[in-house]
């Protein structure tokens, strides 16, 4: 899993990125966003983004 284009959004309170998730050899792409402050532990706003996508990949 990578995540990709990490950017804060001052204006929707949210940090956002591309992840991307390999599966049966094929990698597929999420549009992912965490709301909360700029100033959220970097290693929780990975997690909840790898979360997100995780949950996204399995619909």
């Amino acid at each position: 899993m990578n995540i990709k284009n990490l950017r804060y959004s001052a204006k929707e309170q949210a940090f956002m990125a591309s992840v991307d998730i390999e599966r049966f050899g094929r990698t597929f792409r999420y549009p992912c966003a965490v709301h909360g402050p700029q100033s959220m532990d970097p290693a929780a706003v990975v997690d909840r983004l790898r979360h997100k996508a995780l949950q996204m990949s399995d619909t």
